[in-house]
């Protein structure tokens, strides 16, 4: 049974169509995030979802029953948002219990059910303070708090992280995962941040411009985007995307980077049974997948790399790696290794290409291959 199926949903603002034929499905317990950049239908999928706006076409249903033309109090959901909107005026366990007031529950229960929730959230000493008085992730806490109270069949978060700093961001998407993992519930959480969908999620939602383009697992959103645009907006720093040819090399079908004077680089067979030789293509190549052609690491061995001249332009320390703007066959290039092994701005030296982990896509369409 799923949690929430969502079928040909359209949404439409006059003649502009701002969702375009979703589909999409969660099974009970998984965490789904919806991710992509400001403007894709993100936070107005999970409005329609939560009821807060109506659907043009399609439906959805939460475990199994269609709620196009119900309430939202009546969808049995809790909405965590960005602002927290919380009640000013109210202590914490005011603000937690109010929803719990409106629906007539008895005090006893609201004092258990607060007192359950909050050991959880670990904020019992901020009970009796107002949000005034707390912190930007303890608003958070008490916000999610205030979610959790209803045990709702269905958890949204409306990019609750987006106004916290960097390290309490950290902090509270682990919090988050933790949280789910007890619960066990449902959960549609937006966000424009990649990092966030890939640690947290159990399924990824990638959307632009109102399509849905790929719902799948982070392993594979990341290892086998379904197009260019999953694959330059996953991940960080972005993949590599490079201008290319498909040839007959000596060994079957290579792929050779426009404006290369070396070598085709050889494909595997999988590879090799989705091109043609002569096809115009792009060659994909995620940043870390590059390493000094000297490396003999033992997790390379059995896997077909591929050494090719990188001239560096500048280079990025961070202090676990170092991240190289460099060029490959003249075409622009982000690369990250070692910092003992990074070479200096202005050098040229080989690197190799892990080629079981690079990706072809049309050169027409940028549909994976």
């Amino acid at each position: 049974m799923s949690s929430l199926l969502i079928q040909n949903l359209k949404k439409s603002y006059g003649a502009v169509e701002v969702l375009k034929d979703i589909n999409l499905e969660a099974e009970s317990g998984e965490f789904v995030a919806l991710v992509g950049p400001s403007g894709c239908g993100k936070s107005t999928l999970l409005s329609i979802i939560a009821g807060l706006e109506s659907v043009t076409s399609g439906e959805v249903l939460i475990e199994d029953r269609v709620v196009n033309d119900d309430a939202p109090k009546d969808r049995d959901i809790a909405m965590v948002f960005q602002s927290y909107a919380l009640y000013p005026t109210m202590t914490v366990r005011q603000n937690m219990t109010f929803g719990m007031e409106c629906r007539n529950i008895d005090k006893a229960t609201q004092a258990e059910t607060v007192d359950r929730v909050a050991a959880l959230l670990q904020i019992e000493p901020l009970l009796d303070r107002k949000p005034g008085q707390l912190s930007g992730g303890q608003r958070q806490r008490v916000a999610m708090g205030r979610a959790l109270v209803r045990d709702p069949k269905l958890f949204l978060f409306d990019e609750p992280l987006s106004n916290l700093d960097a390290k309490l961001r950290v902090e509270m998407r682990s919090e988050i995962k933790k949280l789910h993992q007890r619960m066990g519930r449902t959960t549609v959480y937006v966000t424009h941040d990649q990092i966030e969908a890939m640690t947290l999620a159990t399924r990824i939602a990638v959307m632009h411009k109102g399509v849905l383009q790929q719902y799948d697992t982070p392993d594979m959103i990341y290892n086998q985007p379904a197009n260019m645009f999953v694959a330059g907006f996953m991940g960080s720093p972005n993949m590599n995307f490079f201008k290319a040819t498909i040839v007959d090399g000596d060994v079957g079908l290579a792929v050779r980077l426009d404006g290369s004077d070396g070598p085709a680089l050889p494909l595997g067979a999988e590879q090799a049974a989705t091109v043609s030789a002569g096809q115009a293509v792009v060659f994909g190549v995620r940043p870390e997948h590059f390493s000094p052609a000297h490396e003999q690491r033992a997790e390379r061995k059995g896997r077909v790399t591929v050494p090719v001249p990188v001239t560096v332009d500048m280079d990025e320390p961070t202090g676990a790696e170092t991240i190289l703007m460099a060029r490959v066959a003249g075409q622009d290039a982000i690369l990250v290794c070692e910092p003992e092994e990074a070479p200096k701005p202005g050098e040229t030296m080989d690197f190799a290409i892990d080629m079981a982990k690079a990706s072809l896509f049309d050169a027409a369409t940028e549909r994976r291959l």
